[in-house]
């Protein structure tokens, strides 16, 4: 079973808020706490901005990998996302196997993606 930490931030540095370009930094930590290794396998997003539209992005693992996590260990990975507007949300699921070969869908709880000193 995995467990699914979120951290988030605006990254100023890369956004162009003159012309509606906000770039949000994600950190995500999946940690193991079952008692068998499992792989990650596929993730989905479902990306929603500030003025309700909504896009999904799929795809194989994460970063580039499909890292396989122990038991009691753990797999951290930053990544951006880009929003038209100051403020937003993610959720989706990473779709994984266990080592037995069962496969299960971990739930990645929903977070925001807010730039400071914006009204919303």
């Amino acid at each position: 079973m995995f467990k699914i930490t979120v951290t988030c931030a605006f990254w100023p540095e890369q956004s162009d808020i003159a012309h509606d370009s906000y770039v949000f930094v994600y950190t995500i930590k999946i940690s193991n706490v079952g008692g068998h290794s499992a792989q990650l396998l596929s993730r989905h997003w479902v990306i929603t901005d500030g003025f309700g539209e909504t896009r999904e992005v799929r795809g194989d693992g994460v970063v580039g990998v499909q890292p396989i996590i122990a038991a009691d260990e753990h797999f951290e990975y930053s990544s951006t996302c880009p929003l038209p507007t100051p403020f937003g949300t993610m959720h989706g699921e990473f779709y994984c196997i266990d080592e037995f070969g069962a496969q299960f869908i971990v739930d990645i709880p929903m977070f925001m993606l807010t730039a400071p000193n914006t009204v919303h």
